[in-house]
């Protein structure tokens, strides 16, 4: 089971970057020999998307169970022509890096992942690099529906073009759930931080008025004395 990783602070306008990560499979073990069909991943800087992706089908080389099929909608004839995971994996690790993954439901896609990576005899992800966004949602919310429909449902995030599963677009939800779910959406202020798009990245010093005198200066007053000398029973002279 992946570890969920406290959210960390984005301190001093430094950079951070996470990768929101989903698959689609052809079923829910690869112990039983099911294998990934697609990858969808999202970069966030400071929780923000960057437009930044990686995203492939792969072919499985085995058939997909029509149970299957009817969650993402993905066929074998549809996969036939696709790379294989050894085609796409050197990009796809070069995409993720180092950087902290946020999965819903870490265990299973990491599981799944692994597998991939051990067939090719490669280092295998640890489950510590994950913030699994499921466990996330219940312990904020224990009791209630944690899935990811009904964590857009709760945020009231538009998830009406998810008729099926597809690992690009549950990355792009994922995205917006996660904001939510660590209080990101509003992102601070940071009125004393640094600020990359100054010079030196940082804010420019206000320079301190001079405060002036509260009372008026004798110029002043002769003026304010004319002034009333031309009104017509002015009432403060009342």
């Amino acid at each position: 089971m992946a570890v969920v990783r406290a959210v960390d602070t984005v301190k001093g306008g430094k950079l951070m970057r996470e990768v929101v990560l989903d698959t689609e499979t052809t079923g829910l073990s690869p112990e039983e020999g099911h294998r990934i069909v697609e990858i969808g991943c999202l970069e966030l800087i400071n929780h923000l998307p960057t437009g930044r992706k990686f995203h492939s089908y792969l072919n499985p080389d085995r058939d997909i169970p029509v149970e299957a099929t009817a969650i993402h909608g993905l066929a074998h004839k549809d996969l036939l022509g696709q790379p294989r995971f050894a085609d796409q994996v050197e990009p796809f690790l070069r995409f993720i890096g180092d950087d902290t993954l946020v999965i819903h439901n870490a265990g299973f896609d990491l599981n799944f992942l692994n597998a991939e990576l051990d067939r090719l005899s490669l280092a295998l992800i640890e489950p510590n690099r994950a913030v699994d966004t499921l466990l996330l949602a219940r312990q904020k919310f224990p009791g209630s529906p944690a899935s990811l429909d009904a964590l857009c449902k709760r945020f009231s995030i538009n998830n009406s073009m998810r008729a099926r599963h597809g690992a690009l677009l549950d990355a792009d939800l994922l995205a917006q759930v996660y904001v939510e779910l660590i209080g990101a959406r509003q992102t601070t202020l940071g009125f004393a931080a640094e600020s990359p798009g100054r010079p030196g990245g940082r804010q420019i010093p206000r320079v301190p008025r001079v405060p002036r005198e509260h009372l008026p200066s004798d110029a002043e007053v002769t003026r304010h004395k004319a002034l009333l000398a031309k009104l017509r029973k002015p009432i403060w002279l009342s």
